[in-house]
């Protein structure tokens, strides 16, 4: 699912819709004007639907997204521009030059997901956008623009938490009831949550250094996988995992299993990073590897790399699991565990 699911959600919907339609309803039956003041100088205006719309914007990290969701959860209109094959080609997202591209784009891509959902902006309620975690230099390009149209369009602005999105988007293709517990893995962040609520979450784990995603970039890049055509347009991720496809000898290289001792249900790709790096030096050193050639073992490396990322989270997702039945946080009859984000594909 394209990353606009992150504005896409009943966090963004819920509550507000339900505060809307009930004051029209109420402006239907008395014959009265509408005005609702949301805390600003001035009367904000909305359209004269009881179903409520909200525009959301996306732009926490190299993708500029727009989507327009109505208060039952079904999306009318979306866009979306990708920054990916310009980063590639800069081995990595520069965030400077993620900021430019979403200045240059955003403005298009709002208008072309009112232009699909049929809409003007004028029918629109509310605006949302990421507000955090993300890039800075790419949130307040999104954060700005949000910000011009709620002044311009009098409609009030709401702030969104995209990885909170990310747990609650499942709840609009399927139904899961509260609570539930889910894990998050993204390319910047990665956490273990108990979902109370739309607006509750018991926060049980977090990363405390690099991500699932940022590792995988960052591995894949030094071992210049990019080099090899069949993965010159692939991201970190997806290029280790299509190498670790290839591997004849997964378990080739060790890796130890980071943080046992620890009793809590953090998550860390620092020790991870390391281990890898001192795997290619010492296969470089062994193989006389120079400039942009790639070390023999490249595949079985990679399978390495996943197969300890992956026994990683496990193992904090375990705790995490005992955790959660040990103090009767999910019900004993409907116990649901909801694993989200790109790099689910590793």
């Amino acid at each position: 699912m394209m990353q606009i699911e992150t504005i896409v959600c009943y966090r963004i919907c819920r509550q507000f819709m339900h505060h809307v339609v009930r004051r029209r309803i109420q402006h239907v039956r008395l014959g009265s004007s509408l005005k609702i003041a949301m805390n600003f100088m001035y009367h904000r205006r909305y359209s004269s639907k009881v179903t409520g719309i909200v525009l959301g914007i996306e732009t926490s990290c190299d993708d500029t997204g727009c989507a327009i969701v109505d208060s039952n959860g079904k999306i009318l209109g979306e866009a979306l521009n990708s920054q990916q094959q310009i980063h590639l080609n800069h081995g990595g997202i520069i965030p400077p030059i993620a900021r430019d591209l979403h200045k240059q784009h955003i403005e298009h891509v709002v208008h072309d997901a009112l232009r699909i959902a049929s809409i003007e902006l004028s029918d629109v309620d509310a605006i949302a956008t990421t507000v955090k975690p993300g890039l800075p230099l790419s949130l307040v390009v999104g954060m700005n623009y949000g910000k011009h149209l709620s002044r311009t369009s009098g409609k009030p602005l709401i702030p969104v938490h995209h990885m909170e999105a990310h747990a609650l988007t499942i709840r609009m293709v399927q139904k899961v009831d509260f609570p539930f517990l889910v894990l998050l893995i993204s390319g910047g962040h990665c956490l273990l949550a108990v979902v109370q609520a739309v607006d509750k979450f018991l926060l049980l784990g977090q990363s405390l250094d690099d991500a699932p995603g940022e590792a995988f970039d960052k591995a894949a890049r030094r071992l210049k996988l990019r080099n090899l055509p069949e993965f010159r347009t692939l991201s970190g991720g997806r290029a280790i995992e299509l190498a670790a496809s290839k591997s004849t000898d997964p378990q080739a290289f060790e890796f130890p299993m980071v943080m046992a001792q620890y009793r809590d249900c953090n998550f860390s790709m620092a020790g991870i990073k390391n281990c890898v790096r001192r795997h290619i030096l010492q296969q470089e050193k062994l193989h006389g590897v120079e400039g942009d050639e790639l070390i023999p073992d490249v595949f079985n490396l990679c399978a390495g790399i996943q197969m300890a990322v992956t026994r990683h989270l496990c193992q904090r997702l375990q705790r995490g699991m005992e955790f959660v039945t040990l103090q009767n946080l999910l019900p004993r009859d409907n116990k649901t565990l909801v694993c989200i984000s790109e790099c689910m594909f590793n």
